[in-house]
């Protein structure tokens, strides 16, 4: 059986891109999570040691995601669920994407960004 935790719309100021001004000044960020976990255990006891803190996965995310400058957005979501496969043993896969609505591209667009999932090995 595989539940899903998912946190969606988390946004951040960071500093990542190819071009120089998006490492100096930044943009915003949009992350959305999605957290494959067994909350068979938490459905019944109602305890939150029984399941994945919410907070803590966005302090984690948020955290891995700012807190260095990537070229590409695929290593930024790269980091993002390396820390939560790292910090939360309950989590069986991760799936992290990262939208970047303002990306220096020439052309009217609605969103672009990656989506990448990570299990545990």
């Amino acid at each position: 059986m595989t539940d899903t935790i998912f946190i969606h719309g988390i946004v951040i100021h960071a500093r990542h891109g190819v071009m120089e001004h998006e490492a100096e000044v930044g943009q915003r960020f949009v992350v959305d999570l999605e957290l494959s976990c067994d909350l068979a255990e938490s459905s019944r006891t109602d305890k939150l040691a029984d399941t994945v803190s919410y907070s803590d996965v966005v302090k984690a995310a948020t955290s891995a995601f700012r807190d260095d400058n990537y070229k590409l957005l695929e290593r930024a979501a790269g980091a993002v669920a390396d820390a939560i496969l790292g910090k939360f043993s309950r989590v069986s896969a991760v799936k992290v994407t990262v939208h970047k609505p303002h990306a220096p591209i020439a052309a009217i667009f609605d969103d672009v960004g990656v989506i990448l999932t990570r299990t545990r090995s």
